[in-house]
């Protein structure tokens, strides 16, 4: 989908039972909204989700919005998806003054036009395949303190958080496990991930509203990296961190795949 700003997210579908998001990849913020964001384009990329569009590339079909999470958030429920408070966005004033209804009510259409494309290419997942598995991808912050203070400590924040709150382990428990094993198995860049579940995030709208509307089908697997390959106070990544990431991902999808094939 396109308006008069450009397209509202970029999408790709291809074979196979597996589906991506990178819903806080996008950086861009429409011309209506410009003169009245009170961050710049660094205090904004900082809490966005540089790369995971590359990541969400991993599978053969994906779905990546274009547009900042600070115009319209698609990971929090719709009246929370504006940051009409510093408190919904870590403490930061966002606007310099709010944006008025007719601006939020485009905002919040943007939204709506993105849940209705992804329940359109959820169904024809579902129509294609008894069940997929979706990558939610994200990352987050460990030196909020500042560039040169202490990263934040490493036994509550892992490389990669696995958030699994809304999903039912009964069902998708033992691909949940292959998945975490088969990613912390892989040698990276000459060391192994720390891969733990539910420590730092457990998943949020974006999750729920696929196990609540794909209830029988559909997996979704949160996955936030810890942003240990960039800086995260400047936005430079590390290519052969990123690429090592990506290929670690790659590196698990024979396993979802036999685990697909297992289930009942």
């Amino acid at each position: 989908m396109t308006d008069a700003n450009g397209k509202l997210w970029i999408e790709h579908e291809g074979e196979g039972p597996l589906f991506a998001t990178a819903v806080h990849a996008g950086h861009q913020i429409r011309r209506q909204l410009a003169p009245i964001i009170a961050l710049d384009d660094t205090a904004r990329s900082r809490e966005e989700d540089p790369y995971t569009d590359y990541l969400a590339r991993v599978v053969p079909t994906w779905l990546v919005p274009t547009r900042s999470r600070f115009e319209v958030d698609l990971n929090r429920p719709r009246d929370e998806a504006i940051y009409s408070a510093p408190e919904l966005a870590w403490g930061q004033h966002v606007w310099k003054h709010p944006p008025n209804p007719g601006q939020i009510k485009t905002s919040l259409a943007e939204y709506d036009a993105f849940y209705t494309e992804l329940e359109k290419l959820l169904n024809r997942m579902v129509q294609h395949h008894k069940r997929f598995v979706v990558f939610d991808l994200h990352t987050y912050n460990y030196r909020r303190e500042g560039a040169d203070a202490p990263p934040a400590d490493p036994a509550l924040n892992p490389d990669v958080n696995i958030g699994t709150g809304s999903l039912d382990r009964v069902r998708w428990g033992k691909l949940t496990d292959r998945f975490m094993a088969d990613l912390a198995a892989f040698d990276f860049c000459g060391r192994r991930l720390d891969v733990r579940e539910n420590v730092k995030f457990k998943g949020r709208e974006l999750a729920q509203w696929i196990h609540t509307h794909f209830a029988e089908s559909a997996a979704v697997l949160s996955i936030e990296f810890k942003k240990f390959f960039m800086d995260e106070w400047t936005g430079v990544g590390e290519i052969e961190q990123i690429q090592g990431i990506r290929d670690a991902l790659q590196s698990t999808i024979p396993g979802i795949l036999e685990e697909l094939q297992r289930l009942p």
